[in-house]
C-alpha cells in the first residue's frame, strides 16, 4: 500500500494568531498591512520572527534583523510576540489535526505531519478531506493553513510550500517532473544557502538538474553523504517515518575535533555555542528534555576530561544549556592549554518539563522568549539546512 501522507502548515502563525486575537479584542487584522512579529519596536531591537504577505511585498524576510526591516519599510507595524498565547493556539489547531489522522507527529510548533495511510475507506477523497481539515481550522479557530499531500514527508511539505496561503497542493511521485524539477535547487527541502551555491558552481541550477545528476559526479562535488542525500531529495525518495512515539535515548551528544588547537575561551565559546545548538534542537524534535549536561575536552596527548552537572529545572533552551556548558567548561580547562576535541551532552533526558515559574515575572518572560526564539530558529533551519542561520554574539557576551 503507498503512503499517503499529509503535512499541514499555518500560514505567517505567529502573525496569524497574533491577529486573531487583535480582531477579537477589536484591533486590527495585521495580516492586511505591513507587519512582523518580533523584537522591540521602540530599541528596533530584535528580529522578524513572522512577517505578513503585504510586508514580503517589500523584501522582508524572516529571520532579518528588524533595524533593516524598518529601512525596508518606515511604516511598518511591529507587534511583540505573545508566547502563551501562541501555544494555546497551537494546540488547537494540533488537536482538529488528531481527529482526523491515526498518527499525528507534530514537526514544530506551527506544524504537523499527519500519516492518512490506510484511512482510506474513511477519507475516499484525500483532495476533499485535505480541504475539509483546512477550512475547519480557519472557519473554527480564525486563523489559515497549508495543506501539502504526498507519498512520503519530503513531498508533502514540498507540496505544502508551493503556494500560500489557505491553499491545498499535492506532489505525488507521477508529479514531481513537472511540479517539482522545474524549481530552483534553493528550493528543495534542507538543501541550505551554502549548499545551493556549491551546486550551482558544479552547473547544478533546478532540482531536476540534480536528480538527473550521476550520483557519482554528485558525490565528488558533495562528498558521498551529502550527495546521496541530496540525490534521493531530488528524486522524492524519503523513507522516514510519520512517528508520534518517543524513542528511548537517554541522551543526545555531539562533539567535533577542530582542525586547528583550541587555545582560548573565546573560540572555545563559539565552537561550543555551535554544538549547543545542533544537539538541542535534536533535543527540542524530540520534546524532550535535559536534567544532566556534561562538556568533554581532550588534550592533545589524547587524555580526556569530563565534567557534569545535574540541573534543578529541565530544559531544552539553547541559551541555558549553553550558559551550563560554558560554566562547566572553565571549572574544567584552564582557557589555553591545547585542545584537540570539545564535546557536549544532554544526559537524563525525559519527557517531562518539570521546571518551575520563578517568582519574577521577567524570568518567566525572558525563558519563553528563548523558547519561541529556539523554535523559531529551528524551523527555519527545516526549511532552509543547516548553515542557513546562525546565532548573533550576544548569547557568547554573558
Amino acid at each position: 500500500m503507498e503512503r499517503l501522507i499529509f503535512h499541514i502548515d499555518v500560514n505567517s502563525a505567529f502573525l496569524s494568531w497574533t491577529s486573531v486575537k487583535r480582531l477579537r479584542n477589536g484591533e486590527s487584522d495585521l495580516r492586511l498591512v505591513p507587519a512582523v512579529i518580533g523584537g522591540d519596536a521602540q530599541t528596533r531591537s530584535g528580529i522578524v520572527l513572522a512577517k505578513s504577505i503585504p510586508a514580503k511585498q517589500f523584501g522582508i524576510e524572516t529571520a532579518e534583523p528588524l533595524s533593516m526591516a524598518l529601512r525596508k519599510c518606515p511604516t511598518l507595524a511591529i507587534v511583540p510576540p505573545e508566547f502563551t498565547w501562541y501555544r494555546q493556539c497551537s494546540k488547537a489547531f494540533k488537536d482538529i489535526c488528531r481527529e482526523y489522522a491515526p498518527v499525528v507527529e507534530e514537526y514544530s510548533i506551527d506544524e504537523v505531519f499527519l500519516d492518512m495511510t490506510g484511512t482510506g475507506k474513511i477519507y475516499p477523497d484525500p483532495i476533499k478531506t485535505a480541504y475539509e481539515i483546512k477550512d475547519r481550522i480557519r472557519d473554527t479557530l480564525g486563523f489559515t493553513v497549508n495543506v501539502g499531500i504526498g507519498p512520503n514527508k519530503l513531498l508533502a511539505k514540498m507540496a505544502g510550500d508551493f503556494e500560500k496561503p489557505d491553499k491545498v497542493h499535492t506532489l505525488f511521485t507521477d508529479e514531481i517532473p513537472a511540479k517539482m524539477w522545474p524549481l530552483p535547487v534553493r528550493d528543495l527541502l534542507y538543501c541550505g544557502r551554502s549548499t545551493s551555491e556549491h551546486l550551482n558552481t558544479g552547473g547544478i541550477y533546478t532540482i531536476g538538474d540534480l536528480a538527473g545528476t550521476d550520483l557519482t559526479t554528485l558525490k565528488k562535488l558533495m562528498g558521498d553523504k551529502a550527495g546521496e542525500a541530496l540525490h534521493r531529495s531530488a528524486n522524492g525518495i524519503d523513507e522516514s517515518v510519520v512517528s508520534d512515539v518517543y524513542g528511548d535515548a537517554k541522551s543526545y551528544s555531539i562533539a567535533t575535533t577542530e582542525d586547528e588547537d583550541i587555545t582560548s575561551f573565546a573560540r572555545a565559546d563559539e565552537i561550543l555555542l555551535e554544538l549547543v545548538d545542533t544537539v538541542s534542537k535534536r533535543l527540542r524534535s524530540d520534546e524532550m528534555y535535559t536534567t544532566c549536561i556534561a562538556v568533554t575536552v581532550r588534550y592533545l596527548d589524547f587524555k580526556t576530561r569530563s565534567h557534569q552537572r545535574r540541573l534543578e529545572d529541565a530544559t531544552n533552551i539553547s541559551r541555558e544549556i549553553y550558559e551550563t556548558g560554558r560554566r562547566l567548561l572553565r571549572e574544567l580547562w584552564d582557557g589555553h592549554t591545547p585542545l584537540r576535541l570539545l564535546g557536549i551532552a544532554l544526559n537524563d533526558v525525559t519527557k517531562d518539563d518539570n521546571s518551575q515559574l520563578s517568582l519574577f515575572e521577567d524570568n518567566n518572560q525572558q525563558r519563553e522568549k528563548h523558547q519561541l526564539m529556539d523554535r523559531t530558529m529551528d524551523s527555519i533551519l527545516n526549511r532552509f539546512g543547516k548553515g542557513s542561520l546562525k546565532r548573533g554574539s550576544s548569547i557568547k557576551k554573558q
